[in-house]
């Protein structure tokens, strides 16, 4: 979640009004790694956050994925306690083969229909991530996600979420990606975020047993956002590219 080419002072993170927010990405942990700050914030300042997730992990361990589903479950429910959110939900692609196609965005559009967020917040989803090729779900995520801010706020996509399921059309006022190399936007936290931070990635004990090398939890998310911090004129900060859905400061509670 480390700017790279981030130069000024970041402009503050637009929220006037934000009551809900929802996190598209594609694995447990995705969003523990910083991005979880952001999150404890939201969550301390009352704003009701859904985690969804396109897969269970369960191609993530070396164990068979009908083991380590569950476990990646638990882990991920305890990373949620972590930082406020009671809200978790599971698409159940399969992981490590999720496909950005109709399924997949239907799926997302649906879940924002369903919530109706101001924000949604998604991960990188270039091909080139964090310092190599970004891994092959987190792409697919990221782009139908994407597509779906849009997707859920057109009647005429996915009909049958309206004519069958009653979910009408919402359209999200903005689309937050973390851990974009050229972020336009900081969201400043203070300690008690950075440490709910922290725990919801120790959370993900198994799966970080497995990483073999993978840095301390203190050590990676400290210091990812204290690079934030100095691209916003802060001890720390959460850095995000926000791409305006035509809405950041309309009242559509």
């Amino acid at each position: 979640m480390t700017p790279e080419r981030t130069s000024q002072i970041l402009p503050p993170l637009p929220e006037d009004g934000v009551q809900r927010v929802l996190c598209v990405v594609a694995h447990p942990d995705d969003m523990e790694y910083g991005a979880s700050a952001a999150v404890a914030a939201w969550s301390d300042a009352g704003v009701e956050v859904t985690y969804l997730l396109a897969t269970r992990g369960e191609a993530g361990m070396a164990d068979p994925p009908e083991q380590i589903a569950p476990l990646r479950e638990r882990e991920q429910r305890a990373a949620c306690e972590c930082v406020g959110v009671t809200d978790l939900r599971y698409l159940d692609h399969p992981d490590g083969m999720v496909e950005a196609g109709l399924t997949l965005r239907r799926g997302i559009a649906r879940v924002i229909r369903q919530v109706r967020p101001q924000l949604v917040l998604a991960t990188n989803f270039e091909v080139e991530a964090y310092g190599s090729l970004n891994q092959a779900d987190h792409r697919a995520v990221g782009l139908a996600a994407a597509d779906a801010c849009r997707d859920a706020g057109n009647p005429w996509v996915f009909r049958e979420l309206r004519e069958s399921e009653g979910l009408e059309a919402w359209n999200p006022r903005a689309l937050l990606i973390a851990g974009h190399p050229e972020p336009t936007h900081a969201k400043v936290v203070g300690p008690q975020e950075v440490q709910a931070s922290i725990d919801s990635l120790r959370s993900h004990a198994a799966y970080l047993e497995h990483v073999t090398g993978h840095p301390e939890p203190e050590e990676l998310i400290g210091s990812a956002l204290r690079a934030g911090g100095k691209v916003a004129g802060a001890d720390h900060a959460v850095v995000l590219r926000v791409i305006d859905l035509g809405g950041l400061r309309d009242d559509d509670a």
